[in-house]
């Protein structure tokens, strides 16, 4: 009984890490919930194998990063919908769509990091997944250990069974692959992470009335937002006009909810009018990237599926007040 005490809560307390470490791995806060939940079966089953290893975490993490390696083996890489295509020169209804495996998802900030080191809120924030994903799987498990969970080398070879030299040398290329990559979605990192929270309130106070012009009127010259599942973007004044008039009749009424999502982004939980008298349905997960005290992107992430994963409620009473979950 304390052997199965001890295995439970040894596992629940490297949750959190663990969902951290798979949401980097994965880019996605449902493929990463699923990994660690699937390594936790196999820690189980191998509990005598653990318990005899010299360091417990770090046969706990050979065992999720293999989970992670097997789910990543015929995956194509996810991304941002700036990463893999152009913004549409003129806006038109969002039509075409990729599935979820295809998106780089938000998560809530309640993914946790190891409680012996400080992890950079950066490295949790949309622009660094969208970077890790280029990385082969196994470079990308070596930098998260190395360079984002402070692990050293030899620490980092023996939980993912490799030599020292083998570590370094994947480093040195993940490192090398970075360096070089000129994601579209990294171009809003200014190394500003504080939001301007009177900007952010005029958002708000503009998305809720859908005032175009005043919303209009926070973007930075080269303004852009995306709305995965929806391969669409649109960047620039005029298109951003025209797409917010063109979607002014289903996002009418709509309220915002403040929420904590990928190392404190600025983000909100969008509901909108249900068709049900006093209530708003989940939409999607709006998180602003900033830049030079303007907004530089705005995600929108469509996926009603995320507002279970943020403890959301699934709906909303008009006075934004919380309604009994369903």
């Amino acid at each position: 009984m304390c052997q199965k005490h001890g295995k439970i809560d040894m596992m629940e307390e490297l949750r959190p890490e663990l969902t951290g470490y798979c949401y980097r791995m994965m880019g996605s806060i449902f493929e990463a919930e699923d990994a660690v939940q699937e390594a936790m079966v196999r820690v189980w089953q191998n509990w005598d194998q653990v318990r005899e290893h010299s360091s417990r975490r770090a046969w706990v993490y050979r065992i999720v990063t293999n989970v992670c390696l097997d789910k990543l083996r015929n995956a194509k890489r996810r991304a941002l919908p700036m990463d893999i295509s152009e913004p549409v020169p003129s806006v038109t209804e969002p039509r075409d769509q990729l599935p979820r495996a295809s998106w780089i998802w938000p998560t809530p900030d309640t993914v946790g990091d190891p409680l012996d080191i400080v992890v950079s809120r950066e490295t949790i924030r949309l622009s660094f997944i969208a970077i890790l994903q280029i990385l082969p799987p196994r470079q990308r498990a070596v930098l998260i250990l190395y360079d984002v969970f402070r692990w050293s080398a030899s620490e980092t070879a023996n939980a993912l069974g490799m030599t020292t030299a083998a570590v370094n040398s994947a480093l040195q290329r993940a490192r090398r692959t970075i360096a070089q990559s000129n994601l579209q979605s990294n171009e809003w990192q200014d190394g500003v992470f504080e939001a301007d929270q009177q900007l952010l309130a005029r958002y708000v106070e503009a998305f809720e009335k859908y005032d175009i012009d005043a919303l209009l009127a926070l973007f930075n010259e080269n303004g852009s937002l995306s709305m995965p599942p929806f391969t669409m973007w649109v960047r620039g004044n005029s298109n951003l006009s025209e797409f917010y008039h063109l979607t002014r009749s289903h996002c009418l009424g709509s309220r915002l909810l403040p929420i904590q999502a990928n190392g404190n982004s600025p983000a909100y939980a969008q509901y909108v009018p249900s068709g049900r008298e006093g209530l708003l349905t989940p939409w999607a997960i709006h998180i602003l990237d900033m830049s030079h005290g303007k907004i530089a992107h705005i995600h929108h992430f469509i996926d009603s599926d995320l507002f279970v994963r943020f403890g959301l409620p699934t709906d909303l009473a008009v006075n934004k007040n919380f309604t009994k979950n369903r």
